[in-house]
């Protein structure tokens, strides 16, 4: 038993998704619930990346487009799309529609490289590392700057 849990101290799991064709991972613990789509209501005068609203038990979620936030084509809602539930400490919860959920991947800490360059590409800003899992590679989102402050 102490044994696994020296290698779980080293280990970090990461739901990985889907934007087009580019596949990203975000950090479980972020991860509240992961829905099908469903009606989002317009809210007038938000960001454009805000979609909207959707009632989530009894709670009224934000809803935004990480594909817009990032720069990216506008969202093709299709049946693999999903709508992610993510908890923040400071923002509170928010959903994120991606295209695809994937798969789950652990990852050991020292498979993942930092990403310390100053890009001009607004996407590679909301990255702090690459993933190296079964000879791919995965782009590990960081959630403080993709979910906007004042949600």
């Amino acid at each position: 038993m102490e044994e696994l849990k020296a290698v779980n101290d080293n280990t970090v799991q990461y739901i990985v998704i889907r934007l087009g064709e580019e596949q990203y991972g975000i950090d479980i613990k972020y991860i509240d619930n992961i829905l099908r789509m469903q009606k989002i209501t317009r809210v007038p005068k938000v960001a454009p990346y805000l979609k909207g609203v959707i009632n989530l038990r009894g709670e009224v979620l934000p809803v935004m487009s990480i594909r817009i936030k990032m720069g990216l084509d506008a969202d093709v809602v299709t049946k693999s799309s999903r709508i992610i539930v993510i908890k923040m400490e400071q923002q509170g919860m928010i959903g994120i529609i991606v295209d695809e959920v994937k798969e789950v991947v652990t990852l050991e800490t020292e498979r993942i490289e930092k990403v310390a360059y100053a890009s001009k590409d607004e996407k590679d800003n909301f990255i702090y590392g690459i993933g190296k899992y079964e000879g791919g590679l995965i782009s590990l989102l960081d959630l403080n700057l993709v979910v906007p402050e004042n949600s």
